[in-house]
């Protein structure tokens, strides 16, 4: 059983803001290593191999920038591994590093990157390069106005009103002012959020995520580490990742099987997280979720399509306070998530320590209540990847036996 378990043992993330100019992109790596081995009470020799989280590189003008920090993150002379999934990244790199660990070749591995994503003056410019040259890049598309469309067409369906979305922006803020490593922090009301910049309809500047630099680092093990160097671990009890086309205008065309917005890749893997992880019932088991949504629009989709509720109530039951951290039904993104924190390569590694923090009782202010399940996931793309992770208090396989 001890191949088949895998826990998290430690993790570390540094304050998140627009640029951190008192350290290079490798000693803000180093930083996040060092944080997440000490707090995991284990040294560098404890680390079997080292999973680097490292999206595209022309944020900062540096290529394969992860090829510069082997020597500041304790990989040198072991095996090292970069993950890139766009957005995704960080949460590909948590999978990638539990199915080291499950596959029981090696005891335990160390996941870590960093983002500078603000050393760019144009950040949409660089990822409009993901766009068909022919017949997207033109138009122009960007992530931006992209999820404007997906906001655009949600709207449209189910009914729901502009100020539906910027509730969603005034719970993040409001759960961020007390994230002491969030990038936002300053809570807001629904008349500031649609008082704010217009930056492609109906997504104004408060509902779009900023440009976030830091780092971060997770520790993960098998249950001999876990039994020698963590009392209260979380357990990653399931995960799954599916990859939709890259093409966005193929997902909207008259023989597509679904509209381009519902997001299908969410009810699929998380499916398949689920049933790994023993979870009949998502709204009734799980306590507490860290989504990855850079956009008010995100987070509302993957709450239907996870199965929290049914499809075009998620704006609704905002409206209620159902996803509130205080008197909520379930607490969505307790740290104020990536609308409020965004170091793409790193974002959904972030979401995955917050996540996994809650089942460790360490979530200090953002902490909820009695949590005995989470889940955390993140987007790649224009929603081409998904990863969805779920952690126990407890471990549990796939037969449902406790080790």
């Amino acid at each position: 059983m001890t191949k088949s378990t895998v826990a998290v043992l430690g993790t570390f993330q540094t304050e998140f803001r627009k640029q951190h100019l008192a350290h290079t992109f490798v000693e803000q790596a180093q930083l996040a290593a060092v944080g997440a081995l000490a707090d995991a009470g284990m040294t560098p020799d404890d680390i079997d191999a080292v999973v680097f989280a490292l999206a595209p590189t022309f944020f900062m003008g540096v290529a394969d920038a992860n090829k510069w920090a082997v020597d500041s993150i304790f990989a040198q002379g072991k095996p090292s591994f970069r993950v890139h999934t766009g957005g995704a990244t960080g949460g590909s790199a948590i999978q990638a590093a539990y199915n080291l660990v499950r596959a029981g070749l090696f005891r335990s591995v160390l996941i870590v990157g960093a983002e500078r994503i603000a050393e760019t003056p144009d950040a949409q410019k660089v990822l409009n390069l993901i766009f068909d040259v022919f017949y997207e890049r033109d138009i122009p598309l960007s992530t931006n106005t992209s999820a404007a469309l997906w906001a655009q067409r949600y709207l449209h369906r189910y009914g729901h009103t502009q100020e539906d979305l910027a509730r969603v922006v005034v719970r993040a803020r409001r759960n961020a002012s007390r994230n002491p490593f969030a990038h936002l922090k300053t809570q807001v009301t629904v008349e500031e959020v649609m008082a704010s910049p217009m930056i492609s309809y109906p997504l104004k500047l408060y509902e779009v995520c900023p440009r976030s630099s830091g780092s971060a680092a997770m520790v993960v093990g098998n249950l001999d580490m876990a039994r020698r160097f963590q009392s209260r671990p979380a357990f990653i009890n399931g995960v799954a990742s599916r990859t939709t086309t890259h093409w966005f205008g193929d997902r909207m065309t008259p023989t597509a099987d679904s509209d381009f917005f519902d997001f299908d890749v969410v009810a699929t893997a998380s499916r398949n997280c689920y049933a790994q992880a023993g979870i009949r019932s998502p709204i009734d088991e799980i306590q507490a979720v860290e989504l990855y949504d850079p956009y008010s629009i995100t987070a509302a989709v993957q709450l239907e399509r996870l199965g929290f509720c049914s499809p075009g109530t998620a704006l609704k039951l905002e409206r209620e306070g159902h996803w509130d951290v205080e008197g909520g039904e379930l607490p969505v993104n307790p740290s104020g998530g990536t609308l409020c924190t965004n170091p793409i390569a790193i974002a959904g590694l972030v979401r995955g320590i917050d996540a996994a923090n809650q089942i460790m009782n360490k979530a200090g202010e953002m902490q909820v209540r009695n949590v005995k399940n989470t889940l955390s996931s993140s987007v790649g793309g224009i929603g081409q990847f998904y990863n969805c992770t779920i952690f126990g208090n407890e471990p549990f396989d796939h037969g449902g036996h406790k080790p």
